[in-house]
């Protein structure tokens, strides 16, 4: 029986790729071209690499120790050379997080999932903390959520407050950051942006 298929999912089907034998060479060249294209911890780019070890050795078989260790050796290698820099990453990524109005929490959760090591993401957030603080990063998101004074229609705004304060908490801002925000009057230098 054929695949009757129409409108926009009318394309046959693709063949699942078949994964390459891993070596220590395939490795390196996987590693690079995913570091062109994406920013990377040393954790994130080996949790990318030991999937394709995974699909190698489950298509081709070998052993996955010695593959291991082949991205033990190269991640050292690529942190030796500059082109994994954990302390750089966390710290360009805590800026780009604070500046568009993510809370203390939200920037921690994001660093610590991509691997980055407790202390240096508390100092990272220290240092975004500095130049953008908590109550600043807050009336971004809510400028941004359209919430409290940045509301459209601002007879609306009284109505929607417990709303706009949840949804400041969701975003991880704490009851009394959410409140000041909330409730505060718009200033002359938001109502002209």
């Amino acid at each position: 029986m054929e695949d009757d298929r129409t409108g926009q999912d009318s394309r046959p089907l693709r063949k699942q790729k078949r994964p390459r034998k891993v070596s220590p060479r395939y490795l390196e060249n996987a590693a690079l071209h995913y570091l062109k294209r994406y920013a990377s911890t040393v954790s994130q780019l080996k949790r990318v690499l030991v999937r394709r070890v995974d699909r190698s050795v489950k298509e081709h078989g070998g052993d996955k120790a010695e593959a291991l260790g082949w991205i033990e050796a190269l991640t050292q290698k690529l942190v030796r050379n500059g082109l994994i820099n954990d302390d750089a990453y966390a710290g360009m990524k805590a800026q780009s997080l604070r500046a568009s109005g993510r809370s203390t929490r939200v920037i921690a959760q994001k660093l610590r999932m991509k691997g980055v090591d407790a202390e240096l993401v508390q100092r990272k957030l220290a240092q975004a903390t500095a130049e953008v603080s908590d109550e600043e990063a807050a009336r971004i998101w809510a400028r941004k959520k359209r919430l409290g004074p940045f509301r459209k229609n601002l007879e609306t705004r009284e109505e929607n407050r417990k709303r706009d304060l949840a949804a400041l908490a969701r975003a991880g801002f704490s009851f009394g950051t959410a409140k000041k925000v909330i409730d505060g009057a718009l200033d002359s230098s938001v109502r002209e942006s």
